[in-house]
């Protein structure tokens, strides 16, 4: 996204021959690409062929003036900064050409470190404006559909009604376990929707202390409580013409509710320690992964807020309860790992995935990613094999109580079975004998030196 200054194109549009010259050998000096015109008709001409990032031109020209050609400039291209030079200062004239949309307003006889200074400024706001866009790009990219991985039939359900209600401003209630997601699909409705020019603001109830709350979401003024020095924006504030997300919703307590009910109603805020209402235009999303319906029947959360909350449902499910999608995934996240840490491309055994597919997933997609990273980071081998797995994926997938000892038509990964047999045994004497080895090589009648052998080998 950097620009060389050599990179740079400027345009000098100035009926005086003199200053016309002057100001070009001053830019090229810079090492600026420059080019220069003497009158309207002609710049509009270079304008319409070249690209350029800056025009420096004269208010005053012979066919037209400074204010025509910006007027012209922004119809072409809303990135081009124009710096606006004339002889004939005067406040009106200044107040129209930024109004008009000049990026600055320098008066002859120009100075030239002035100049260069102003145009090092424009220079650094069309690289915070491209850095914007860029990083805009990257997270919408990032938060596609297609980037939520799933291709069960419960998933499929998921993605059906987000498409319906990706471009409206409806509230909408996301629920779902810890760790299936409801901030990506937060995230996804947002930059997918018609607000994703405009900011996102997530908040997490559950993580501020009860206290702070208040004034995270609606803001405080001077003076409203010990500590409050200035007047601060909340995030509702924040998030005004985009999209809040508050996650961990059934958190919060219930006089904040009551307040959170009346801004959602009303579409304003107070600031703690005001009266004066601040106009909102939000899109609200909440998640939560408690039973709010529950709440709501033992007064642990409001009834009108849990219906002004829950006006689209969107409920992700567990893990486990599709287990189809757990290749797809454990492979996008394979590919994802093995790229950030420069490493061949890895794949996993059939064996290795019969046992995740198995396995509750108890932290869900969280827990399988969390899980695919230290797997990527310690396995040798570009294949995962179930030995390689976390001790308590194969002690639930049942290794020793399904091994069987029999070699079917579809083969086995003998390896494999061998390895989790012991580890699931090994594990159980380890339990029994309260993590004395000597006494765990005694059940499994082994010497203890074979047993330490066993568990480095098998990372126990």
């Amino acid at each position: 996204m950097s620009v060389s200054v050599s990179d740079v194109k400027i345009l000098v549009i100035d009926d005086d021959e003199s200053s016309r010259v002057a100001l070009t050998l001053l830019l090229r000096s810079a090492s600026y690409t420059v080019t220069s015109a003497a009158t309207g008709t002609e710049a509009l001409d270079f304008i319409s062929r070249e690209q350029f990032q800056i025009i420096v031109t004269d208010l005053f020209l012979p066919d037209s003036n400074g204010l025509d050609i910006l007027q012209r400039v922004r119809k072409v291209s809303s990135t081009i900064e124009v710096i606006v030079v004339t002889g004939h200062a005067s406040a009106q004239t200044a107040v129209r050409a930024m109004k008009e949309g000049a990026f600055d307003y320098i008066t002859k006889p120009i100075d030239f470190d002035e100049l260069m200074i102003v145009v090092l400024k424009a220079l650094e706001k069309q690289k915070l404006l491209s850095e914007n866009l860029y990083l805009r790009q990257q997270l919408q990219g990032r938060f596609e559909f297609n980037n939520i991985i799933g291709t069960s039939p419960a998933m499929k359900q998921v993605f059906e009604k987000m498409s319906r209600i990706v471009k409206t401003d409806s509230t909408v209630l996301i629920t779902g376990e810890s760790g299936t997601g409801k901030e990506l699909v937060a995230r996804a409705l947002h930059f997918n929707g018609n607000r994703k020019e405009r900011p996102f603001i997530a908040v997490n109830c559950g993580a501020i202390p009860e206290a702070l709350l208040e004034s995270e979401l609606f803001g405080h003024v001077r003076g409203a409580f010990t500590g409050a020095f200035k007047d601060k924006p909340g995030k509702f504030e924040a998030a005004h013409h985009g999209t809040i997300f508050l996650d961990e919703i059934g958190t919060m307590p219930l006089l904040l509710q009551s307040k959170l009910l009346r801004v959602l109603q009303e579409q304003t805020v107070e600031r703690v320690g005001s009266n004066k209402p601040v106009k909102l235009d939000v899109r609200v999303l909440s998640a939560s992964n408690s039973d709010l319906a529950a709440m709501v029947k033992r007064d642990l959360f409001r009834e009108d807020l849990y219906y002004r909350l829950n006006v689209i449902p969107l409920h992700l499910p567990a893990l486990r309860e599709r287990p189809q999608d757990i290749m797809p995934m454990i492979l996008h996240f394979l590919e994802k790992q093995c790229r950030l840490m420069g490493r061949s491309l890895m794949t996993i055994s059939k064996d290795a995935l019969e046992m995740l597919e198995q396995y509750a997933w108890p932290g869900n997609v969280r827990e399988l990613e969390n899980m695919t990273e230290r797997l990527t980071a310690l396995t040798e081998s570009d294949t995962i094999r179930a030995v390689d797995l976390p001790t308590e994926m194969s002690r639930q997938s049942g290794v020793a109580g399904d091994f069987s000892g029999t070699v079917t038509s579809k083969g086995v990964d003998m390896l494999a079975l061998v390895a989790g047999l012991e580890r699931t045994l090994i594990t159980q004497a380890l339990e029994i004998s309260g993590g004395t080895r000597a006494s765990a090589a005694r059940l499994l009648n082994i010497n203890r030196t074979t047993l330490v052998e066993k568990m480095k080998r098998l990372d126990l």
